[in-house]
């Protein structure tokens, strides 16, 4: 298929980061369209300024450093995620995955070098992925169902794995991944903005990406076009599944320990950040730099209400705010724009 045809398939629905021409525009209407297509930036410079007030360490150096250490293994994950999402598919397992590498990784850490164990743990996140991708496009299994499904079986399988007890690791060189720095930047983020970077040149500049637009947008019409709907929607699910496993290394890395409930959040919470930066729930629509805008405005929120002493529950109550803010923000730009 030609690029040109994908891209006619891949901006059916108008994939998002996309400006129509103004002709002779007045600077009310610049400004109403600036404000249309990046809403969340604004939303996000609003939490970085209220964060500051309420916080005035908030933008210091050493604390937008460990932020973004701390939401590296979320992020990586939701840029998995956003890759599904923008295919039309769904995938609530992402947790399970991210607990069971750990806790498989911790274990084999013990047991063989770190060099023979990272790999062996990312192939288990690999082949999970490659089950949930399966189950959808084989068997036809809504996504939602079947990640549910998928997620209680990993998640069982962590505990059996590990005996419901977590599994401490001494091993040199273990918590390099997640503590250690390189250049004065911690490696788990040298990590998740690697994988970022790619991730958004895979959807961006690839055939392979533009491909997962005219998918979530169309499947159907992308199939009469010689897409490979199937294939390419299993792979989305093996990349979240890969994704998955490298937050759950640097978690486990990070603590030390590999734990069966290390993931208790992490499903929600790449969903949310995903959703927040724009991504279609009914696939089409989304981009990278989107979801990073996500994954900022959540990690915002919760170092300053870690760093305020706000408690569990009322953070939860923050975000949904947010969250629901948020998403009818964009709600209503997208009817605008339309």
């Amino acid at each position: 298929m030609s690029d040109t045809k994908m891209a006619n398939l891949g901006h059916a629905k108008g994939t998002a980061g996309t400006i129509p021409a103004l002709g002779n525009p007045s600077l009310k209407h610049i400004a109403s369209t600036v404000f249309l297509h990046f809403g969340m930036v604004w939303v996000l410079l609003i939490v970085v300024i209220g964060a500051q007030i309420v916080y005035p360490g908030f933008l210091n150096a050493g604390n937008l450093s460990q932020i973004l250490s701390q939401n590296a293994p979320l992020g990586i994950v939701a840029v998995g995620m956003t890759m599904v999402m923008i295919a039309g598919g769904f995938d609530l397992s992402v947790g399970a995955i991210y607990a069971a590498t750990a806790v498989v990784y911790a274990d084999m850490a013990n047991r063989m070098p770190l060099q023979a164990a990272i790999p062996l743990a990312l192939v288990l996140g690999v082949v999970m992925g490659l089950v949930n991708g399966l189950l959808v496009t084989k068997l036809r299994i809504n996504a939602f169902v079947a990640t549910l499904g998928t997620a209680s079986v990993f998640g069982g399988g962590a505990y059996i794995y590990s005996h419901s007890t977590p599994i401490v690791v001494s091993t040199e060189g273990f918590q390099d991944l997640g503590l250690a720095t390189t250049f004065g930047i911690y490696n788990a983020t040298w990590l998740f903005l690697a994988i970022f970077i790619v991730g958004a040149f895979v959807l961006s500049r690839t055939v392979y990406g533009k491909s997962l637009y005219a998918i979530g947008g169309n499947a159907e019409a992308a199939r009469l076009a010689g897409i490979r709907v199937e294939m390419l929607k299993t792979i989305t699910y093996v990349v979240v599944g890969l994704c998955s496993s490298i937050g759950g290394l640097i978690i486990a890395s990070r603590v030390g320990v590999g734990q069966a409930d290390l993931g208790s959040s992490i499903a929600l919470d790449a969903i949310a950040v995903v959703v927040i930066g724009g991504t279609s729930l009914f696939g089409g629509e989304g981009s990278m730099w989107r979801t990073g805008i996500g994954i900022l405005i959540i990690a915002c929120i919760t170092n300053v209400s870690d760093s305020i002493g706000l408690d569990t529950n009322s953070q939860l109550i923050i975000k949904g705010a947010i969250i629901i803010g948020a998403v009818a923000l964009d709600a209503y730009t997208r009817r605008r724009r339309r």
